[in-house]
């Protein structure tokens, strides 16, 4: 693994403790995996507050992203990627595993596909709302090894470069401020054809905030994904008349959505089954978040406070 040249790159945005607890295990694993191994920290925060902090560790580079929205600071990552042969995300609030990122790459290296996907499991800084635990909302997918994937995240990502150059994959700045740039990307490397796998050992730990545990995060989150999966779904149909089938699929997609969620939500209530009803809370709002999609509302989750006007010099 030494001949090849690997980057990880740590997308970053006011997060200066997870930055300070991650960067050293993901620069002594760059280590182990040879010399032309390096880690890069690509701060979106217009105000450049992680330069300090990465600036204390010695092994990671420090690069400024100040354009708004975590797709541009995907796509400088690729730029700074460029000439490499792999490029590996991770999320400032994750810890890898021992031997995560070796896990990656030999998985690569069995076929060399577009890209290795691995799996996230959740740690709580907070006990879940019961409610939030009785959905089990937090409990991701993990599949065997070698499984061949069609939609992927970008906090635990492998991709060789070279085919991403080849297919001209970029992340769509559209979707920086809403979330869903990264399932539009890798749908879109599926719809060239292109082959992602799994990778079930290399498992990273997504530390999730007190903010995160509560029933109002999982419902606008789940609202929101519906939202982006009707955006990223018709960005991806193309074609006006592909776009047409789309929206008439997605209709019943959201409409059932919206049926499905609103009995189970009222089977959990009178038969006093707190998974039920939270379950189908979550898929009533998903399912409403789908059809806000097709009637145009474009939700940004990570939006961002407006900058202060200029005082008047009057």
């Amino acid at each position: 693994m030494a001949d090849l040249s690997v980057t990880v790159a740590v997308l970053t945005y006011l997060r200066p403790d997870d930055l300070r607890a991650v960067l050293p295990t993901l620069v002594a694993q760059a280590a182990e995996l040879g010399p032309r191994a390096r880690v890069v920290v690509v701060d979106n925060d217009p105000a450049a507050g992680g330069r300090d902090v990465v600036a204390q560790v010695e092994g990671a580079r420090y690069v400024h992203e100040p354009q708004p929205g975590i797709a541009h600071g995907r796509n400088r990552a690729l730029d700074e990627a460029a000439g490499d042969d792999l490029l590996v995300f991770i999320d400032d609030d994750e810890r890898p595993s021992d031997g995560w990122l070796r896990r990656l790459v030999q998985q690569y290296l069995v076929d060399r596909p577009l890209a290795v996907v691995g799996p996230v499991v959740s740690e709580y800084v907070v006990p879940p709302d019961p409610w939030v635990r009785a959905g089990r909302f937090f409990d991701r997918r993990r599949l065997p090894t070698g499984t061949e994937v069609t939609l992927a995240a970008t906090n635990n990502l492998l991709l060789d470069v070279r085919q991403v150059d080849a297919a001209g994959l970029r992340f769509d700045a559209r979707f920086g401020l809403t979330g869903g740039s990264d399932s539009l990307f890798t749908r879109q490397a599926a719809a060239h054809g292109l082959r992602m796998v799994w990778c079930d050992e290399a498992v990273v730990t997504d530390v999730v905030p007190p903010s995160r545990v509560t029933r109002a995060w999982v419902l606008q989150r789940a609202y929101r994904a519906g939202n982006t999966w009707t955006r990223v779904s018709l960005v991806v149909a193309g074609s006006p008349p592909a776009r047409l089938r789309a929206r008439a699929s997605l209709l019943a997609l959201g409409g059932g959505r919206v049926a499905v969620g609103a009995a189970r939500t009222a089977f959990g209530f009178v038969t006093r089954s707190a998974a039920h009803e939270a379950r189908g809370r979550r898929t009533l709002a998903r399912g409403a978040g789908v059809l806000s999609g097709l009637a145009g509302t474009v939700y940004s989750e990570y939006a961002r406070p407006a900058a202060p006007e200029p005082a008047s010099s009057s």
